[in-house]
Order: structure tokens, then sequence, then C-alpha cells
């Protein structure tokens, strides 16, 4: 009985090998970031919400949010000292705030709001990233956005596939796809579960994400929340396309209370298992991203639930040295 110890890509590259003629092909992935101790490591959170997102129908489902309690007059200045105190407890250096679904002429990536609460939370170095908008793509728009961005202090797009009914594909992504690898920015794509009644779960299937990922292979892709709960079908995405990420805020949310219940009850210990079962399938661990979604899940307790995903070795990875290096920080 012969036993294989190869991966699939090994498997692949070896029967490409024998089938031209013993001209092996060579897989490229994109480069681990070098081994640092697992302890201590500043984390990069590659998911937050600084500001309310605004997205249509958004959080029908009973979740508590009080840092975006409205009728607080000191909100601005309470929320950044909620979120700089969770930070800190949880080890967080640098975080990417996702946009408000808010744009106008002077703001054209829906990033102002995000850049004065950036000005009241110490500690952590946030950084914005802008709303790829799909029903604005007239080019007076796009030029105004291009001019941020040549600022270079947008880090990434988001796309929030499902709440906004548009496919990956559809006109309004496409021209934002080839400014974001122009200017070697990340595009970020909402992908699976919503919080809404009226986002439409097909378009923020993570298998539409292949599409754009061929058509578009100067462009890197993130797939927010791993997809969750087709997992699998984004580990498949990300298996086919080297330049496709994901990041895993958000699998679980709840306070710091139902932490502590998932965790008695076995949850914690399912959720990650059935987590390691993709990243297996990808045979690339060093591509998935430490994400909050704060402030869905608390800084600390999301923390550690993602250290138990990896190994110690890979955590100098996800938690930083990927996202350090794909959004250029």
């Amino acid at each position: 009985m012969i036993e294989f110890a190869l991966s699939r890509r090994e498997a692949l590259r070896t029967i490409g090998g024998t089938l031209l003629g013993g001209v092996a092909t060579t897989w490229v992935s994109p480069a681990a970031p070098a081994d640092e101790p697992a302890e201590n490591v500043p984390i990069i959170d590659a998911h937050i919400h600084l500001v309310d997102s605004r997205l249509p129908g958004a959080f029908d489902r009973t979740i508590a949010l009080a840092p975006f309690d409205k009728d607080d007059r000191k909100g601005p200045a309470r929320l950044a000292k909620a979120y700089q105190d969770e930070a800190k407890a949880a080890g967080i250096a640098q975080g990417l705030c996702m946009p408000r679904l808010q744009i106008s002429d002077k703001d054209p990536l829906g990033i102002e709001d995000t850049l004065a609460l950036i000005k009241l939370v110490r500690g952590p170095n946030l950084h914005p990233v802008g709303l790829a908008h799909p029903e604005r793509f007239d080019q007076d728009h796009l030029t105004r956005v291009e001019e941020v961005l040549k600022q270079g202090r947008v880090k990434a797009l988001k796309g929030y596939l499902g709440y906004l009914h548009y496919e990956p594909l559809s006109p309004g992504y496409r021209r934002y796809f080839k400014l974001a690898a122009k200017y070697q920015i990340p595009v970020i794509l909402h992908c699976g579960d919503t919080y809404s009644k009226t986002a439409k779960l097909k378009y923020a299937h993570p298998l539409l994400v292949d599409e754009v990922a061929v058509d578009y292979p100067d462009t890197k892709f993130v797939i927010a929340h791993a997809g969750n709960p087709w997992l699998m079908d984004t580990a498949q995405v990300m298996y086919k396309n080297d330049n496709v990420w994901a990041d895993l805020s958000a699998i679980l949310i709840g306070d710091t209370k139902a932490f502590a219940a998932m965790e008695k009850d076995g949850v914690l210990d399912r959720t990650a298992k059935r987590i390691q079962e993709a990243i297996d399938y990808t045979e690339a661990p060093e591509r998935f991203l430490f994400g909050s979604d704060w402030p869905l899940t608390p800084m600390v307790a999301y923390r550690d639930f993602v250290r138990r995903i990896f190994p110690d070795k890979l955590h100098a990875a996800v938690f930083r040295g990927t996202a350090k290096a794909l959004f250029g920080l």
C-alpha cells in the first residue's frame, strides 16, 4: 500500500510535470511573514466599525450596540473611549475601520466621520477603509475617489455585498477593483450572513468572489467573516486564487457573558474546529487575518477565540504580519 504525503498543490505540480514531459509547473504562494514569538504580538485588527455603517435594515436582530447609542450627546467621545479601552486590554496596536454608507462630493469614500473619531482615539493607530459604492461609478465620482486614494491614507476599499443588492461583477464595482489594483490596496467584500432582513444572501455568497478574482488578477480581495456559514466555499475560492484572503471577524458575536456561555456549552470549540477544517483545505493558513468586527464582539474574548484556531507558530502571521503586508501598514 502506497501512502501519499503530498498536499493537493504538490500532487497537481507532480502530475503537471509528468504531463508536460517532466517540466514541473510552479505554484506561487504569498510569502508568510517571518516567525515571531506568539506572545506579545502587537495585533492588527483587520475589521472594526468605529462608526455606524447605516446599512439598509442593519441590526434588525437584537444585538447590544451600546457604543452606537444615538441618544447620547457624548457619543463620539464615549465611543472612542470604549474602543481604546478594549483595544488596550486586547493588545490591539492597529485597526482597519469600515466605512459608512454615506457619501458626498466632499466625502466620496464615506470616511469623514471615521477620520473625526480616529482623532479621538488614543493608543491604537487606526486606518480608514473607503466605500466602494456600486451605484456611484460615474467618472466625476471616481475622479474624486482617486484624489483621496492618491493621499495614501485609505488602506482598503469595502463592498457591502448582500446589504446592497449587487453582485461583485456588477458594473458598479468593476472600476473600483481597477483603482484598488492601481493603488495597491485590497478590496474587502462582505460575504456570508448579514444582520438585515432586507439583505439578499445570494449577493453575499463567497463563490461570487471567484469570478472577480479571476477577472481582476492584479486586485487583492479579502472575504470578510470568511464567508460564514459558507466556510468551505470560501476555502475553495482561496485555494484556487492566490489573490484572495479572508478575515475571521464576527463568526461568533455577543458580549463577554455570551462568550462565556458559548465556552461552557462547547460552542467555541465546535466553531473553531469548523473553521480549522476550512483553513486546512486552503493549505494557506497565512492568508487568514484576525478581525473582531467590534463592537459586535468583545476584543479580548474574540482574540482568545481566534488564538485557539491556530498553532502558536502562526499567531504572528494571523494577528499581525499578514495584515501588515497586505494593507501596507
